[in-house]
């Protein structure tokens, strides 16, 4: 599609047109720059590109709304400090294309969601608040003041505030998320769903249990000074492309890397830095040194079976396990008697394969465990998570320098917005400390996480739906049911930069909210305000945006926050909601007397580099546990039941994409060009099941527990080095395979990484498919015009 025909509807695409080329075996190089910089242009132009990309990530810039990889310390940046996902998601936000109310008037809801989440995406900023009223086809515009009314009135109708659900997701600043949870909790309820139910809820669940906080322990410097950096369940060359740099800085510093995935992905192998010359020039830095290819769900298994070893070679830091841990008996005990026959078979691994990895934890006096939804996305995930920090624990990897826990979170102020308060289980010192500065007495009763107000909603127990950033839709699972359940709603709300799924997928009344984006000057009453974010790595510091809103009837998050909090409150509580968005540093001094580790705010955030949360386990090795102590734990193994004729299939993401927004259509480091619908296979599975690599099928899933058969159509069989029994494909495309009554065990959290499934021949021809595009998680798909055609090859990477 050429940037001029933008707004022209598309035709369903021809999954034949896609190309398979072969995976790569290095990320990054020339290409990489090739593609931001061809990106870049073509949305922003030169003079935008420059304006954004040179403040991208910078002290005195905008941190990127990708993903939450760290920064290095402010004297230690590249004027380049970005990657090429970084510039693909700025080039997304500041685009010079909009989607204006001619468009939403020439096109009818029915008409755009027939669309392709690509497509939708290419339709540029939303410029003015936009409504759907009862039974309309269009949206129209709509003035803040109506549109704050109408939400009120809503809310306060409703016959409970626990019959509204507030759903965050992880790229509101701290400032927008703590107004909007203040906002929530003022009205009365707890129901703050957020993204991080689907991603590293476990993470959380976890490490709160085992060391006392629910963030991982280790800082940038310790990756730089690691002896053994160990990648679990993590794709960081697609997903986290900052942290090659400091994984090839770790490597030429003399660390080792253990990578455990099912994939053999390009950002594990090697790495070229687009930054230095030998990266543009030259073979580019070895990363991994063992590599295991672990199949679906064994990663419980393994790391039980690195217990067992280091536990026979009395490879254990008695000391530290002494004075600060306890369980450490009875874990020694459980692991003795392992069952190598079940190892073997969970993982798919050799015993010579998991031992030589083990030898490699013996072997190092400073280990770092890092992971990602491989890990957190199965229903035994919250034991696994804790298994790692056993492994940690026990060889005293914890709390200091080079060692540690490292969750790599993929929002980018996923972590900061749970700090300011966004979680439907709040502690009751948060609570207590709300109480102490607003002088109300917040709900006491936990809330909905994003599983239970699917449900609700499905289940007419909630009514209004308000949505700030992210989309709902395609980041949620059991696709059909979440379409229903919002459908059934009396209001949806959308805070939103960009057109995606979910404003297609509307309640009785429907709103759009256009808000500012990250790339953008931020002025109340004609003063400029900046705001903050937090990091994977507990980093706290400023963002400013550098341009020119695109229009001038959007408000920034804070604004919308505190204008709907306005007219659905009023003067209830005595809360200074005006005062708030007229200026962010009142926010900020509340966020210093409310959240712990957050005093001094407005002094410490705006410094260059911002400050570092506490971390009791990282600075003193103290942990606020039941006991006091790491808490070492015994977790049994269950194997996953896969009948036969079935593989177990996880969803991950394209190279092409980040989270539910699709850039395009290649999938570079994978081989695959042009389409999405492609499902990723052992070529011993695809004989076995009576196929040849480039057949199309159906993926079908049938659960247990409920015996609904979910199906996901037409998807071209890819052969692919990947452990036998193990598929992958892309997601929002099969998240309509994720039943929403599965999900990892005291997390809640969705099982996308353990998805047991069937192939079966198309059901109808392959150019039909029956319901919405919603209905069908289609994130993806080429065109079928010649316009579409033209852009799929313009857009190839160079090679």
């Amino acid at each position: 599609m050429s940037r001029a025909d933008r707004h022209t509807l598309t035709g369903d695409y021809d999954e034949d047109a896609i190309e398979v080329r072969g995976p790569k075996h290095h990320a990054a190089g020339p290409t990489a720059v090739a593609v931001s910089m061809k990106r870049a242009i073509d949305h922003m132009g030169p003079t935008r590109t420059a304006q954004t990309l040179l403040k991208l990530n910078q002290a005195d810039g905008f941190d990127c709304m990708s993903c939450a990889w760290p920064d290095p310390d402010p004297e230690n940046r590249h004027s380049a400090e970005f990657c090429e996902n970084g510039a693909k998601a700025v080039a997304e936000e500041a685009t010079t294309d909009r989607a204006t109310p001619e468009f939403f008037a020439r096109y009818s809801i029915a008409e755009l969601d027939q669309q392709s989440e690509w497509w939708l995406g290419q339709q540029g900023r939303i410029t003015e608040p936009m409504i759907k009223r009862p039974g309309g086809t269009h949206y129209e515009p709509v003035s803040w003041d109506d549109a704050f009314a109408l939400v009120a009135d809503k809310l306060r109708g409703l016959d409970s505030p626990d019959r509204a659900v507030f759903y965050t997701s992880g790229r509101a600043s701290n400032e927008a998320a703590f107004a909007y949870q203040l906002f929530v909790r003022s009205y009365g309820t707890n129901n703050m769903p957020d993204c991080s139910n689907m991603c590293h809820e476990s993470t959380s669940v976890a490490l709160a249990e085992s060391i006392g906080i629910g963030k991982g322990s280790v800082s940038l410097r310790d990756i730089y000074d690691a002896e053994l950096i160990v990648i679990a369940g993590q794709n960081p060359g697609t997903n986290h492309p900052r942290m090659l740099s400091a994984l090839e800085t770790a490597k030429r510093r003399g660390a080792k890397i253990l990578s455990i995935n099912p994939l053999r992905e390009a950002g594990l192998v090697n790495f070229k830095n687009p930054q230095k010359v030998r990266g543009m020039v030259g073979k580019g830095t070895d990363l991994t040194d063992l590599f295991l290819p672990i199949k679906l769900n064994g990663d419980l298994a393994l790391f039980q079976a690195f217990g067992h070893l280091l536990a026979q070679w009395d490879a254990i830091d008695h000391a530290f396990v002494d004075e600060h841990t306890v369980g450490f008996e009875a874990w020694r005990e459980h692991v003795a008697d392992l069952d190598w026959d079940m190892v073997e078979k969970a993982t798919g691994l050799s015993r010579a394969l998991i031992t030589e990895a083990a030898e490699m934890l013996r072997g190092s006096k400073a280990t770092i465990f890092c992971w990602a939804m491989g890990i957190t996305q199965h229903r035994n995930a919250v034991a696994t998570i804790k298994e790692i920090t056993n492994v940690a624990l026990v060889q005293g990897n914890i709390g200091k320098r080079g060692a540690g826990l490292c969750p790599v979170r993929g929002h980018s102020n996923v972590q900061g917005d749970r700090t300011m308060g966004i979680w439907e289980r709040p502690p009751e010192w948060f609570l207590d400390a709300l109480q102490t500065e607003f002088g109300f007495d917040p709900p006491r009763e936990h809330g909905l996480d994003v599983v239970d107000s699917i449900r609700a909603m499905r289940d007419g127990k909630a009514d209004v739906f308000v949505c700030l950033g992210g989309n709902f839709v395609h980041a949620s699972p059991d696709t059909e049911v979440t379409v229903e359940a919002l459908r059934s709603t009396a209001l949806t709300v959308q805070i939103s930069t960009k057109l995606n799924r979910s404003h297609l997928v509307c309640g009785d009344t429907a709103l759009i909210l256009p808000t500012l984006g990250r790339t953008e000057k931020d002025l109340q009453g004609g003063v400029e305000q900046f705001i903050s974010v937090e990091d994977s790595m507990s980093a706290v510091h400023a963002s400013r945006g550098p341009l020119e809103p695109a229009g001038p009837l959007l408000r920034s998050e804070v604004a919308i926050v505190t204008g709907l909090a306005e007219a659905t409150l009023g003067d209830r509580h005595g809360i200074d909601w005006a005062g708030m968005r007229a200026d962010y540093g009142r926010i900020r001094d509340h966020i210093s007397r409310v959240v712990a580790g957050c005093e001094d705010y407005n002094d410490k955030v705006d410094r260059p580099g911002g400050f570092v949360m506490p971390h009791p386990p990282r600075d003193s090795r103290t942990f606020k546990t039941g006991s006091g102590k790491g808490e070492i734990v015994v977790s049994p193994v269950e194997l996953l039941h896969v009948p036969e004729g079935h593989v177990v299939l996880q969803t991950l993401r394209s190279h092409d994409q980040y989270n539910t927004t699709i850039y395009g259509l290649s999938d570079r480091y994978r081989g695959i060009e042009g389409g999405r619908r492609v499902v990723f296979m052992h070529p011993d599975d695809i004989t076995a099941l009576g196929y040849v690599d480039g057949d199309h099928v159906d993926l079908v899933a049938k659960w247990d527990d409920d015996d609904v058969e979910r199906r996901a159509a037409d998807f071209r069989i890819v052969s692919y080095d990947t452990p036998r029994g193990s598929a992958a494909a892309y997601y929002p495309e099969t998240n309509p395979l994720i039943p929403l009554d599965s999900t990892a065990d005291h997390s809640n959290t969705p099982t996308s990484k353990a998805v047991v499934i069937s192939l079966e021949p198309l059901s109808t021809d392959h150019h039909t498919r029956s319901g919405t595009a919603a209905q069908q998680g289609r994130g993806q798909d080429a065109t079928g015009s010649d316009e579409g055609h033209k852009s799929r090859v313009e857009t190839a990477p160079m090679s």
